[in-house]
């Protein structure tokens, strides 16, 4: 039985966040927990991989046009109410780099200690006060048309500022997480407890702008 077939039991998923990333997929039902009314974001919430959805190649140039992309096709390909997000480090002297190039900054996806090895030794000479960078993070939320009517798309964006650290710390989060210590704090991204990461991060920020048309969408469906 498909994801979209099955839309009308108790237990079948609802909403698909276009990754295979289960951190952010953690991130994202943590998020949802107890804010959609009748939603079990722990078997209704899932990701590309659990709803059969196919990956999908991030052709665009900016973040939103990434999350877009991801996020519409996984909608048409489930029939179910997609999230995508595209999210990444921008450092201030590298000129918005890594940017959408960060999870494969180093030359394969996903390889966050060749990752943070590369960038820690490109920045290496930059003084302290020059190591300014931010978590940037595009979310999409793009509703398949149903009944004959349209579907629908929205874009919310947030950011975490803070500075880069010359060396990784802490074992939470993922990412470049070890490396970013936000604005205000004295511990990383990484150093953080879940509630505090999620309080303050890009994506949180992003997600949290989105949950009123994800509050929406899936009360209309």
């Amino acid at each position: 039985m498909t994801a979209a077939s099955a839309a009308g039991q108790g237990t079948a998923p609802r909403l698909v966040l276009a990754t295979h990333n289960k951190g952010k997929l953690r991130e994202l039902r943590e998020l949802l927990r107890g804010q959609v009314p009748g939603l079990d974001v722990d078997t209704q919430v899932v990701d590309a991989a659990a709803a059969g959805a196919p990956d999908v190649v991030e052709t665009g140039v900016t973040f939103a046009e990434n999350s877009l992309l991801k996020a519409r096709a996984v909608a048409e390909a489930t029939g179910l109410v997609a999230i995508a997000d595209d999210s990444g480090l921008a450092v201030d002297v590298m000129g918005g780099a890594p940017g959408i190039f960060s999870a494969r900054w180093a030359g394969s996806h996903g390889d966050d200690a060749a990752n943070l090895r590369l960038l820690l030794n490109q920045l290496s000479d930059v003084p302290d006060p020059h190591r300014g960078a931010a978590f940037v993070c595009a979310a999409a939320l793009a509703v398949p048309a149903a009944n004959g009517g349209a579907g629908r798309e929205v874009v919310e964006y947030g950011q975490l500022e803070g500075v880069l650290l010359r060396e990784p710390r802490g074992d939470g989060g993922f990412g470049y997480d070890p490396v970013l210590q936000p604005a205000g704090e004295t511990r990383s991204c990484a150093e953080l407890s879940a509630d505090e990461k999620n309080a303050i991060s890009h994506r949180g920020k992003a997600f949290r702008a989105l949950l009123p048309a994800i509050v929406e969408a899936l009360q209309h469906r």
